[in-house]
């Protein structure tokens, strides 16, 4: 398995696992079995990792995303494996090694996602693509979301980095907020108009006050954006990712082009709502 250091998961990114298991099951099974014009699959991952996690609950191995996918039946046509830890990709090399339609990059996903990946998920080809965008921060272009979205080839996953933001960016003053942990969130955004959405000025009692807003706020902005600004056309409320304490760490997002997408993830996203553990 390579020198990699294994990630230590929590169950909430058991459960995010087992979601996109889930959707990637039935996405690969509807579209297999399209005939004409026959459909060329892919399956996509940005922060693809060592291949394997252990289990914070258990200490027992999880497959990763990438696995998972390479176990759906009927297959993928093409994999596309992305890292930018040298070691989680030699790792991750050395266990797909025996599949000859799986191609490892180490790399920025910015980069080699818009390069190499996307433009072979092209429509007039009978492309398509599931898309997992799972940065551990604020480490994701805004490009590659736009770009997926007007696509409209391309599906995606996206861990919107809630916790980031809150420590780094989102801070009650945000005049005290440093100049780069700025550029990131711009970064990620795609502009400076999350600062319209996160705040409020209002009058106070001595001139004009800022107000930081809950951070709903800014999740149901995004939500607007990938639907108005990326042209997805199929955004359902994303599940929020909860620590044990009821603490909001990410929300995960889904987002297509395609209504029947949207409401199979809905479908999956509210089993796991009713059940209570995101």
């Amino acid at each position: 398995m390579g020198r990699a250091r294994l990630d230590v998961i929590n169950y909430w990114s058991e459960v995010k696992l087992d979601i996109v298991r889930k959707y990637a099951q039935a996405y690969s099974t509807i579209l297999a079995a399209q005939r004409s014009p026959a459909l060329h699959h892919s399956y996509v991952d940005a922060f693809a990792g060592a291949g394997v996690h252990v289990s914070r609950q258990t200490g027992e191995f999880i497959l990763g995303s990438p696995l998972n996918a390479l176990n759906v039946h009927p297959p993928f046509k093409e994999y596309h494996l992305v890292d930018l830890d040298g070691s989680k990709v030699e790792s991750l090399r050395s266990l797909v090694s025996d599949h000859a339609n799986v191609t490892v990059y180490h790399g920025d996903c910015n980069h080699v996602l818009l390069k190499d990946v996307f433009p072979r998920a092209r429509w007039e080809k009978y492309c398509r693509a599931l898309c997992l965008l799972d940065p551990y921060g604020l480490h994701l272009d805004w490009s590659v979301v736009e770009t997926a979205g007007k696509m409209k080839t391309v599906e995606i996953f996206l861990n919107f980095p809630m916790m980031d933001m809150n420590m780094n960016v989102l801070w009650r003053d945000p005049a005290r907020v440093n100049a780069e942990q700025a550029a990131r969130m711009d970064r990620f955004w795609g502009d400076h108009s999350w600062r319209e959405v996160a705040y409020r000025k209002q009058d106070g009692l001595f001139g004009e006050i800022t107000e930081k807003l809950p951070g709903e706020a800014v999740v149901r902005a995004y939500q607007a954006r990938l639907r108005t600004v990326a042209g997805f056309k199929h955004v359902p409320d994303p599940v929020p990712m909860r620590n044990s304490t009821g603490g909001v760490l990410y929300y995960l997002f889904f987002a297509s082009a395609k209504p029947v997408a949207a409401d199979i993830v809905k479908w999956i996203f509210d089993k796991y709502r009713a059940r209570g553990v995101v």
